[in-house]
């Protein structure tokens, strides 16, 4: 008979196997020695070992579902519980127990693990959903638009929440990006519209402006095209496509009436720049009639360079105030030379300037009269207040006289 700490094999063959529970059968063995048999079974207990070793490492450094796990435990166990070997199988099963409860733990442990993917998964839809109903009511068409793409691709990227809550979820973040597209469809038929309309108003413009663009009107066609640029950027913007047209057939319209009315300008200008040269000529022949000594050829002088002044033209307009002001002022100075010579040739003006300067005479010598007798009467009063009106008379008087002289008296 052979024996090992762990087993023994008796002397029919029989091979043991010695447990907490005592002896078990292991097997019978009758192919070779007692050693033989307890190697044999001792290298099955061995590879027990090595299957119950790899599945302890397969839980703790791998990703087997606990299923899978507690299937092989279960596997193994049955192998431990037949007694087809011979070591501590005592020892290997308190090894599955263990495993048992790290598959368990693990298990626990996933599971926590879920709960709180789920629930940070949850959190995102519901700020992914929050985030989607704000840019529902969004007008930032483009920026709205591309975030709420994204946000879809970012739903994709997050796991399944329970069919319920996911599917609420789902629907509130499909209603906002529905909500939004719904809005911003009718925006931009809305902008469509308008754009439609702007393009029928500048095609209209165009139409116009074109109409105007060899008018030679250019004060009133100057005006109107100001008008029309005006009622342009009023209209709006019309489609991309037809924008740009229409612009550049508005805008060629308009520089070719102001090319044209620019080389008209720019022709008179120099014209008037040359009349304003001739009139400073004139303006300077007829300053020299001044002072007037003889009327009648200053008269015919001016007369001369007034009609020569007329045919020349207009000036330009900033020098047409200074330039005719000068002539202006000759012209009044003959005037006057005119009328003085008129008062001092006219007999009835000159007859009613003797007779009241005579009058005047009267009245100042009267005065004087009247002041002698006042003083030699001793009233101060009286005549203090008779040389004060004499001072009156006296200032007519001398104005008067004055005036006799220029009628030759």
């Amino acid at each position: 008979m052979s024996s090992d700490p762990w087993g023994r094999v008796d002397e029919t063959g029989t091979v043991y196997v010695r447990t907490a529970d005592g002896e078990k059968v292991v097997g019978s063995w009758q192919a070779g020695s007692p050693e033989e048999a307890l190697a044999y079974f001792k290298r099955k207990y061995e590879g027990l070992v090595v299957e119950i070793g790899l599945l302890e490492k397969r839980v703790q450094t791998t990703d087997l579902s606990a299923k899978d796990a507690l299937a092989s435990i279960d596997h193994l166990r049955e192998q431990v519980d037949a007694h087809h070997a011979v070591g501590d199988l005592d020892a290997l099963r308190v090894r599955l127990d263990n495993l048992v409860g790290m598959v368990e733990a693990r298990r626990e442990e996933r599971r926590a693990q879920r709960a709180r993917q789920a629930e940070e998964a949850r959190r995102a839809k519901e700020a992914l959903v929050a985030e989607a109903e704000e840019l529902a009511r969004s007008d930032q068409w483009r920026a709205a638009g591309e975030r709420l793409r994204a946000l879809v691709e970012t739903w994709k990227g997050l796991p399944r929440l329970d069919r319920k809550s996911d599917d609420e979820l789902w629907h509130r973040f499909s209603h906002a990006r529905s909500a939004f597209s719904k809005r911003r469809k009718a925006h931009f038929a809305q902008l469509d519209a308008q754009r439609e309309e702007a393009r029928r108003i500048k095609e209209r413009l165009v139409a116009e402006a074109e109409a105007l663009s060899d008018s030679t009107d250019w004060g009133p066609t100057a005006a109107r095209y100001r008008e029309l640029m005006a009622e342009w950027k009023a209209a709006g913007r019309a489609q991309r496509e037809h924008e740009e047209v229409l612009w550049n057939r508005f805008r060629g319209a308009q520089d070719i009436f102001f090319a044209a009315r620019s080389a008209v300008f720019a022709e008179r200008d120099a014209e008037q720049a040359e009349n304003l040269k001739l009139k400073e000529e004139l303006a300077e022949e007829a300053e020299k009639l001044l002072p007037v000594t003889d009327l009648k050829a200053a008269r015919a002088a001016f007369r001369s360079i007034n009609e020569r002044w007329e045919a020349i033209g207009h000036v330009p307009r900033d020098a047409r105030a200074r330039i005719e002001g000068r002539l202006h002022a000759v012209e009044r100075a003959i005037q006057e030379a005119e009328e003085a010579e008129w008062r001092r040739t006219n007999p009835e003006a000159r007859a009613r300037a003797a007779d009241l300067t005579d009058q005047l005479q009267a009245a100042v010598n009267k005065l004087k009269g009247q002041i002698e007798q006042a003083r030699a009467q001793g009233n101060t009063a009286k005549a203090e207040k008779l040389e004060k009106e004499l001072e009156g008379r006296q200032a007519l008087l001398d104005q008067a006289l004055k005036g006799l002289r220029e009628f030759g008296g």
